[in-house]
């Protein structure tokens, strides 16, 4: 079930207005545009952070909150609100809600974080677990809603919450002063924090661009976009969880498509190597979200799509690039695997396969030819009497130094395989121990995501029914809501149509992985 949004004549300058008329600095603090030194100085571009992460919430999203909430009407606060969310926007309503005395409750998946979740208690907020996602918790809210006459805040699709995220946009413009910038970078889940700052700056900095940045695995905004219509995408990647958006607003679209922004898609491991620079840059670890814009200006500035100029010469320049960072609720199981995933992300390691002859010396010359290179992970497994596997992370400068260290070892007679943008090999592969089974029976082999919950494994496996023999299982958490499965199955006569009517049942999200490279090299068995 969707929450109603209302149907409004999209004017920018009428947001604007709004934005200008906004109440949050009771609860909301006007918060720092940073200059990014060292950032700046070596991608000679002048960059600048706004740091949302710095709010009393740690993120945007009280801004929002406390507009809406600051406008409800007595009897509306006697009444209570209600909120769905699974995080930030539940601390903001949390906050927001004790502060101008009415109670608020909130459904959250029952995956949620309990980083999250004693935040939004502490706040004074009820709080009930429902469902795996989103949808659900959103679905149990409206209902509640009905039910008790709550008044239902929805966290992106309302005008009062998107004219109180737009005062970001106009505290940049105060900030910047006479110099208005050259483009602010903005991360997009449901669009409500792109539809208020990009209402205002296109109102009044028309020539600042505006580009909206989205993980590869959730593109709710380009896809609408390019539909014209709000386009519920059959899957998302959870990884940047404060973004990870099914179907974008009604009302932000039309905004959206009104501002008419530049896009740009990021991967995870872009997004950890920018939450590593705004760490080296501010000492602050941020969540995947807050890092996401960030890592979208990078991405356009080695693009060469970003605008650039003489960051030592301000008279030269034509205004800072602006990355809103817009939020710091991480859960810190998962800063380990963002920290592992960062070196990829910034380009700074390559990872490969390679099938050696099984000899004396072969592996001798494999490393000969690595030369000084410094190796981040080395895994040897012999295969067969006539050769051996190996799964090797180097450390580069550029991509250009990881294209010649394959071209060595491929003028070598090396064989070699690039791994670095492969899910599997670094999602699963390099956590893994064993190697190739042994056996002619079929196998395939598939990737899961399953809700980081009490008895998922079960449910899985319980919905199977026992019909298929498992021959490899790898579970991989990362900290978030959802985590990562590898499994295989052994299919007698080959035919697979079965199996995969089977695990359509479990209705999990999953994609088959028996052609990857990484498989065939290191798991396929000798069937």
């Amino acid at each position: 079930m969707r929450a109603p949004s209302p149907t409004i004549e999209c004017d920018l300058r009428s947001i604007a207005e709004q934005t200008d008329l906004a109440n949050v600095y009771d609860l909301a603090k006007v918060t720092a545009l940073e200059r990014a030194d060292i950032l700046s100085g070596e991608l000679n571009t002048n960059i600048y952070l706004k740091r949302e992460d710095l709010q009393s919430v740690f993120s945007f999203k009280i801004r929002g909150a406390a507009n809406r909430i600051a406008k409800l009407s007595p009897k509306e606060r006697a009444r209570g609100v209600v909120a769905a969310s699974a995080g930030n926007h539940a601390q903001g309503i949390a906050q927001a809600a004790k502060y101008y005395g009415t109670q608020a409750t909130i459904f959250m998946p029952i995956t949620t974080p309990p980083i999250k979740t004693k935040a939004v208690t502490a706040k004074g907020a009820k709080i009930q677990l429902v469902g795996d996602n989103y949808d659900a918790a959103c679905e149990a809210a409206l209902q509640f809603a009905k039910n008790t006459g709550a008044v239902f805040i929805h966290p992106f699709d309302e005008i009062d919450v998107i004219a109180g995220q737009g005062t970001i946009g106009k505290e940049i413009l105060d900030q910047c002063g006479d110099t208005p910038p050259a483009a602010v970078y903005i991360s997009v889940g449901g669009g409500g924090l792109i539809s208020g700052i990009g209402a205002y700056l296109r109102t009044h900095s028309p020539s600042t661009r505006i580009i909206a940045v989205e993980p590869e695995g959730s593109t709710t905004l380009k896809t609408s976009l390019e539909k014209g219509v709000p386009t519920p995408l059959n899957s998302i990647d959870g990884f940047a969880d404060g973004v990870a958006v099914k179907l974008i607003g009604t009302t932000t679209l039309k905004i959206a498509q009104a501002i008419d922004p530049e896009t740009v898609l990021v991967s995870n491991d872009e997004i950890c190597a920018s939450a590593r620079d705004i760490f080296e840059q501010t000492r602050t670890v941020v969540e995947p979200a807050g890092a996401l814009a960030l890592a979208g200006l990078l991405k356009h500035i080695r693009q060469g799509k970003a605008p650039r100029g003489n960051t030592h010469d301000a008279n030269t320049h034509k205004g800072p690039c602006i990355a809103i960072v817009t939020g710091a609720n991480v859960n810190f199981d998962r800063i380990g695997y963002m920290v592992e995933r960062a070196e990829l992300g910034a380009g700074g390691e390559i990872l490969l396969a390679a099938t050696l002859p099984e000899r004396p010396g072969a592996f001798l010359q494999f490393c000969q030819a690595l030369g000084e290179h410094a190796v981040s992970e080395f895994n040897y497994r012999y295969a067969d009497q006539h050769s051996a596997h190996v799964l090797v992370g180097v450390k580069i400068k550029s991509v250009e130094e990881g294209k010649n260290i394959i071209a060595k070892l491929q003028s070598q007679d090396i064989e070699v395989t690039d791994l670095s943008d492969n899910p599997l090999a670094k999602d699963h592969l390099r956590h893994m121990v064993g190697g190739r089974a042994s056996g002619r029976t079929p196998e395939r082999i598939y990737s899961f995501e399953f809700p980081e919950r009490p008895g998922a494994l079960r449910d899985f496996l319980t919905t199977l029914n026992g019909d298929w023999n498992i021959s490899l299982f790898h579970y991989r958490n990362h900290g978030a809501s959802t985590s990562q499965v590898l499994c295989g199955f052994q299919i007698p006569n080959n035919d697979a149509s079965a199996l995969e009517a089977s695990l359509r049942k479990t209705g999990f999200a999953m994609r088959e992985e028996t052609n990857n490279p990484a498989y065939q090299y290191f798991l396929k068995n000798d069937g």
